[in-house]
């Protein structure tokens, strides 16, 4: 079983910054992939960045530049660093992890429960 546990989000301004954390625990062997994920009241989840286990990003286009993701292999944790946040970018962040077990079985579909991020003045 894989636990993923994000944190970091809050209240902020039009402009501020914040910065997202996850952490996975559990029978992992490897990490291949992390990602952010968002969801806008009465949108659909998108993707938002994610990171691979040799380092390689990918970022959506409304946050290019202004998002960077990063990962701390050994703390199998990932970082979304958010800036110049608009109120547009007001959603649940959540973060999927793409893992292999001890047994060689591979699981993306490991969710953390979210964190609500608000930019609002």
């Amino acid at each position: 079983q894989v636990h993923v546990v994000e944190s970091g989000g809050g209240l902020v301004q039009p402009g501020g910054s914040l910065r997202l954390s996850c952490v996975v625990s559990g029978n992992i062997y490897s990490i291949y992939v992390m990602g952010w994920y968002r969801q806008a009241p009465g949108k659909e989840r998108e993707l938002v960045a994610s990171i691979t286990h040799d380092g390689g990003t990918n970022y959506a286009d409304d946050v290019k530049g202004r998002v960077t993701i990063s990962k701390d292999n050994a703390k199998n944790t990932t970082y979304l660093q958010m800036n110049r946040l608009k109120p547009e970018d007001t959603a649940v962040y959540y973060c999927n992890v793409g893992t292999v077990s001890y047994t060689g079985a591979s699981n993306f579909d490991n969710w953390g429960q979210g964190t609500k991020v608000t930019v609002s003045s």
